[in-house]
């Protein structure tokens, strides 16, 4: 639908995939340069391969851990225990047995397992996050966690665990468990235990050496993987946005001209001015808006404001992508190893990268516009099914017998009901904490409740815009029929959109 209606060459409203390119040619990850738009195609199914300068420097800080272990040196996680426990040695004979110990005993998670969308997001996000080289773990453990992806094989991860600090922990050990044979993975739709999954794809499972638990689980990988799928849906949702308060406008018999460029050029918000752009050329030569009429000046706030408030939310959007774009290409777990180039000396340093605190703060920042977007798409629909509220525009709940029948009224209800939900929902993760680890772990991100809130937020929001739509397309056939109008007196990208809703969903002329 995108693609069919968006008329600006303006990168803001051509958000839609080569698929033909995209889906033939493998995605080769280095751990720099992943993308919020590869992360979505990845989860459509695009296949992954490991770029080989990625492979040195992954050896280079493995080889740093073995000599670390070999001379019995202190460092977190890999000579001590995790945790409250960062003061309990660990032997070098045990320093396996550490790492084996801490997936099974942090696969704790809860709650609804995570869609298969979302579980290659985390894989590939991980795979990029270790091939970055800071991580001390083997090239094979990032080759299969690409071979899972590549061949279909899908850990089982409850959704519900994570602290946002350090990391997603559980949901990261799910996901770890059937990379050494364990756990459970669906594999062409079949639950399997991850040994059998693993077999049937002709995977062997790796044995966990010194760090490897570790780099597996301590990370923000599900924050930053299903965030980015997140960034991509806003963005559509964005532009869908624009295009249903738009169709409202003509089916209200607004006046679009609250979105002339000069009005915008003087408050200079560059979303604001993209929104107000994209609004003019989808209803460039409608015939459905009201021309001057002094005694109609303005429209209401929801359809006069359209660019200021969805020029807002896209600046959240935007916001959430620049940072969920430089942490897929960040090293996120601890702790991180350091190699030098020319001596080959390793440093070893504990320190805080696995803070969610910077993908909390962007979700809960995009799912405070977005609700509000929805709010104001809500209101659209109400006047679209109030008489009295669109001056008889259109008929009462858009109903051609009213009173018999009750039209699109519980339609609107619907809508109120999500937008008021998505209240609760907007309540900021990033604003509580609950200290864990014995307090050692004192202050965490709630970063993973943020983007579980904002994909239901979202989900939401999408849903109350397609009522929108709806009730539009609905309001557009009786204006048609009462002004002797068609379909293509609409403006130029209005009359795209309302033929690709008709395409799905009649004019309702009976309940």
């Amino acid at each position: 639908m995108i693609n069919d209606i968006c008329l600006l060459d303006n990168p803001l409203y051509h958000y839609y995939w080569l698929w033909e390119i995209i889906m033939r040619d493998p995605l080769v990850i280095s751990g720099q340069n992943l993308t919020v738009d590869d992360i979505a195609a990845v989860a459509q199914g695009r296949p992954v391969d490991i770029h080989p300068d990625a492979i040195p420097r992954m050896e280079r800080s493995r080889k740093a851990v073995e000599r670390l272990v070999a001379e019995g040196r202190i460092a977190y996680g890999i000579t001590t225990g995790f945790g409250r426990f960062k003061d309990k040695l660990i032997s070098g004979e045990q320093v396996a047995q550490l790492q084996l110990n801490l997936v099974r005993s942090h696969a704790s998670g809860v709650g609804p397992e995570l869609d298969e969308a979302s579980v290659r997001a985390m894989l590939v996000v991980r795979a990029n996050t270790l091939a970055l080289g800071f991580s001390g773990v083997r090239p094979v453990l990032v080759q299969l966690l690409i071979d899972l992806l590549n061949r279909g094989v899908f850990p089982c991860i409850p959704s519900r665990g994570s602290l946002g600090a350090s990391g997603d922990l559980a949901p990261l050990a799910h996901m770890a468990l059937v990379l050494i044979g364990e756990g459970e993975a669906i594999f062409h739709g079949r639950r399997l235990d991850g040994a059998s999954a693993l077999q049937q794809a002709d995977l062997k499972p790796v044995v966990l050496g010194a760090k490897e638990g570790l780099a597996l689980t301590n990370g923000t990988t599900l924050m930053a993987g299903i965030g980015a799928l997140l960034v991509c849906r806003a963005s559509n949702l964005a532009i869908t946005a624009d295009v249903a308060a738009s169709l409202a406008l003509e089916a209200l018999h607004g006046t679009a001209r609250a979105y002339d460029a000069r009005v915008h050029a003087v408050r200079p918000h560059p979303r604001q001015i993209a929104c107000a752009a994209l609004l003019r050329a989808l209803l460039g030569s409608s015939r459905f808006l009201r021309t001057a009429d002094p005694n109609n000046v303005q429209d209401p706030y929801t359809l006069r404001c359209v660019p200021q408030v969805h020029g807002a939310v896209r600046d959240t959007i935007d916001y959430a992508r620049w940072v969920v774009n430089i942490e897929l290409n960040a090293a996120n777990d601890n702790p991180l190893v350091f190699v030098d180039e020319d001596t080959g000396e390793a440093d070893i340093v504990s320190a805080g990268n696995f803070h969610g605190e910077p993908i909390s703060v962007a979700m809960d920042s995009m799912k405070f516009t977005l609700t509000d977007m929805g709010n104001m798409s809500e209101r659209r629909t109400a006047r679209l099914v109030d008489a009295d509220c669109n001056e008889g525009v259109l008929p009462m709940f858009l109903a051609k017998n009213g009173g018999l029948e009750s039209g699109l009224m519980i339609a609107q209800y619907t809508a109120a009901a999500l937008a008021s939900e998505n209240k609760i929902l907007s309540h900021p993760a990033t604003a509580d904490s609950i200290p864990s680890s014995a307090n050692t772990e004192d202050h965490v991100s709630m970063g993973a409740i943020a983007v579980h809130h904002t994909n239901q937020v979202l989900d939401h929001v999408e849903t109350i815009v397609a009522i929108e739509l709806l009730t539009a397309a609905q309001g557009i056939d009786f204006r048609c029929e009462t002004m002797g109008l068609t379909p293509a007196d609409m403006g130029q990208g209005t009359t795209k959109a309302y033929a690709l809703i008709r395409e799905q969903v009649p004019f309702l002329d009976q309940d």
